[in-house]
């Protein structure tokens, strides 16, 4: 794959991710139209599957005094109760921990108000880049280009990138990919890494991109 195979890649990639189940966080922004609560879905979600993060998310929001969840909701919860609700997301008792200093780690530095750039959510805890990047994309609906595992590595069997860490693809992708592409990037790779391309084992008969895909574990059609 070329930077001018990019966008036939994304159309294939696009089509295939009409006809699954959006990511948690695509469907957490969708319900709340709101970018707190797509942060704090998104520090969930990491090393966690999504129908996982989904009751946690489900059963988190589900304690808002409000309309939508919000940093007080977190504030009356003690670090113990934030445990035994989103039990048994991967992590659970630093995600439980970073969760409960998140809403006076946010007055201290922004005044309360949530910060729309990746540096700035990463001061915020346990936000690293992949997590403010999402935050960022589909909370304030942003350009910015988030790279989890499925991202790192599919983009390299693409041939795409030659990168040996997720970070190292984010800067590459940033210098090649187009900016309108950003914003969609990890959410159509994503879905396609947890649908069809998977580490181990993908699922090669029949991918719409297979003529792009240059790995090492491409299986040919029997």
């Amino acid at each position: 794959m070329t930077i001018k195979d990019i966008a036939a890649v994304d159309r294939a990639l696009k089509r295939e991710f009409k006809a699954h189940a959006a990511p948690i966080i695509e469907l957490v922004e969708a319900q709340t139209h709101d970018p707190f609560c797509v942060l704090v879905g998104t520090i969930l979600s990491a090393r966690t599957k999504d129908a996982c993060t989904a009751g946690a998310v489900r059963r988190l929001f589900a304690t808002a005094k409000g309309p939508v969840f919000a940093p007080a909701d977190l504030e009356r919860l003690d670090t113990a109760e934030l445990e035994r609700i989103i039990y048994p997301v991967g992590f659970y008792r630093d995600k439980a921990r970073h969760l409960k200093a998140l809403p006076k780690a946010l007055a201290e530095k922004f005044g309360g108000v949530l910060p729309h750039t990746v540096e700035e959510l990463c001061e915020l805890p346990g936000v690293g880049r992949k997590t403010a990047n999402l935050t960022v994309a589909v909370g304030f609906n942003l350009p910015a280009i988030c790279v989890d595992v499925h991202v790192h590595r599919i983009c390299n069997w693409l041939g795409l990138v030659k990168t040996g860490k997720p970070v190292e693809t984010e800067m590459k992708l940033r210098e090649i990919l187009p900016v309108r592409y950003w914003k969609t990037w990890n959410s159509h790779l994503v879905s396609f890494g947890q649908t069809r391309c998977g580490p181990v084992r993908p699922k090669c008969e029949g991918c719409p991109i297979a003529g792009y895909c240059r790995s090492p574990k491409k299986r040919p059609p029997v």
